[in-house]
């Protein structure tokens, strides 16, 4: 019988040894995720949700194969194709739109706490499916830093009420969230490069969003500058460079980990919208700022444990 050359389960749960390299590959991804929300909302009235996701994903693929050339392509194993285009089409394509949907009839607090409900998914099925096991540190840190996302989102409410229509779509983004970055996780851990991992998913992403090309021409000519601009800002920092960076701590950390460390996005998106569009956080966004830290900075310790 053939030799499979997926990995072993020991080889699922050890992640490379972690550095000050990763520890700012974390910091750059959670700083340029959160100022997406700044970018959303710039962009966001004048595109609809397809026109945005399809212009941020070319302009990303564009960055991002310039970084793979520079990085070295090094292709992946034939039988990994049809996953990375999976991959790609749920992170780079299903994700980016229900989440630009869910934002036209959710406020961004309840869109936020839906879609982090992600992190504790992947803390969960990551333990279940990928032999990553249930430390102490993720199993605490993870529920107190989704107690501030949802201080955070109670707090930010404008809505009257929530919208079914935009509670499911967030909740599907949670999902493409969730088996993502467990796929991507996998592949990873097959031997994928993460450069050019990345590069091609956002490929097959974007060829998945053409359909919406007409609608994109459109809102070109009718937005402003600075709205196309907006997603410009998206394609390059948030998507192409954010990206890159969480592979690069995807494939030195556990998913679990990696994925809990972006309770951190809301915090910093408080900060972000109090600076640039003087949007001031009640005390009780600062309470759920703080936790977001708190939680977070868990998840990140090493406990010891006790010999049996």
């Amino acid at each position: 019988m053939p030799k499979t050359d997926l990995p072993s389960d020991a080889t699922l749960a050890t992640p490379r040894r972690q550095g000050p390299l990763v520890l700012v590959a974390a910091l750059v991804t959670v700083v340029l995720w959160a100022s997406a929300f700044i970018g959303i909302r710039g962009a966001g009235p004048h595109f609809d949700p397809g026109a945005l996701a399809l212009l941020r994903m070319a302009v990303g693929s564009l960055v991002l194969a310039v970084i793979a050339v520079r990085h070295g392509i090094r292709l992946p194993a034939r039988r990994n194709w049809w996953l990375i285009a999976v991959w790609g089409v749920g992170w780079f394509c299903v994700y980016n739109l229900a989440l630009n949907a869910a934002e036209r009839t959710l406020d961004a607090g309840t869109a936020a706490m839906v879609v982090n409900l992600a992190p504790l998914m992947v803390v969960v099925f990551s333990g279940l499916f990928l032999r990553e096991g249930f430390p102490k540190p993720l199993l605490i840190g993870a529920p107190v830093a989704f107690l501030g996302v949802v201080l955070i989102g109670m707090n930010s409410s404008t809505s009257a009420g929530p919208d079914l229509t935009g509670l499911l779509l967030a909740l599907l983004a949670a999902v493409m969230y969730a088996g993502c970055t467990l796929l991507q996780k996998r592949l990873l851990n097959a031997g994928s490069d993460a450069t050019t991992l990345t590069f091609l998913g956002a490929v097959a992403g974007t060829v998945a969003l053409l359909p919406w090309t007409g609608s994109l021409i459109d809102a070109v000519q009718t937005a402003p500058l600075d709205s196309t601009l907006w997603v410009v800002y998206l394609g390059i920092f948030p998507t192409a460079i954010a990206f890159t960076t969480w592979a690069y701590v995807l494939q030195r950390s556990t998913a679990g980990q990696t994925s809990a460390t972006t309770y951190v996005v809301p915090a910093i998106a408080i900060l972000l919208s109090w600076a640039i569009l003087g949007e001031v956080p009640t005390p009780l966004m600062f309470l759920g700022g703080a936790l977001c830290l708190l939680g977070v900075l868990v998840t990140r310790m090493r406990w010891r444990q006790r010999g049996s």
